[in-house]
């Protein structure tokens, strides 16, 4: 009986060790947070932490409804660089939607949101404009990742102290810029935007 009891503790401590092996491998080499982000996709699915767009004021809407000085107009002075050094703000894209979101390589919910962002970017194409602002301390490692995923979304990082419209302490958080140069949404945390739903909200901010 003691036997039995010996050996059932020696093989769990084996699955322990086996496990905590396996995590300090994930953690050391970054691996960690993409397959916690890959396991929160599962929440995503239920639509239950998608950006709350039913209050947000189309141009039709706005009309008839809100006065224009309830609109809060956005900061456009925000600075960033692309993978080839190129300084761009977003005054560069003017006119155009801006999708904004704030994300890193070390973020689980960054990753987990990450898919359905690139479904909406292909869906999009150049009608809305795009800056996926790395907050990496280290810029190779977010560009390294949307290549290593097959991505192609726009990538940057800062290029200076980002406007005080865009300090977040959540992470991810999307901010959306209609075609005026308003905020028409702040989201912080993860959500999927890959649904005709939000796909249908971007066209009516044009």
């Amino acid at each position: 009986m003691t036997k039995m009891k010996n050996n059932k503790t020696k093989k769990s401590l084996i699955q322990y060790g086996v496990i905590a092996a396996i995590a300090l491998i994930l953690y050391t080499t970054g691996m960690h947070a993409e397959v916690i982000g890959f396991a929160q996709r599962g929440l995503l699915a239920t639509g239950l932490m998608n950006p709350n767009i039913e209050k947000v004021a189309t141009k039709e809407a706005t009309k008839e409804k809100t006065d224009v000085k309830d609109k809060i107009k956005a900061d456009l002075s925000m600075k960033f660089r692309d993978p080839e050094g190129n300084i761009k703000t977003l005054e560069d894209f003017k006119g155009k939607v801006i999708f904004i979101n704030m994300w890193a390589t070390w973020c689980p919910p960054c990753i987990a949101e990450m898919p359905s962002i690139d479904k909406l970017h292909e869906k999009m194409g150049d009608e809305v404009a795009f800056v996926m602002l790395s907050l990496d301390r280290n810029f190779d490692k977010a560009i390294d990742f949307d290549k290593r995923k097959g991505y192609d979304l726009p990538i940057y990082t800062r290029a200076a102290q980002l406007p005080q419209m865009y300090q977040s302490a959540a992470i991810p958080t999307t901010y959306v810029i209609d075609a005026e140069g308003n905020l028409a949404l702040t989201h912080k945390g993860m959500a999927d935007y890959g649904d005709d739903e939000f796909v249908d909200f971007l066209k009516s901010l044009q």
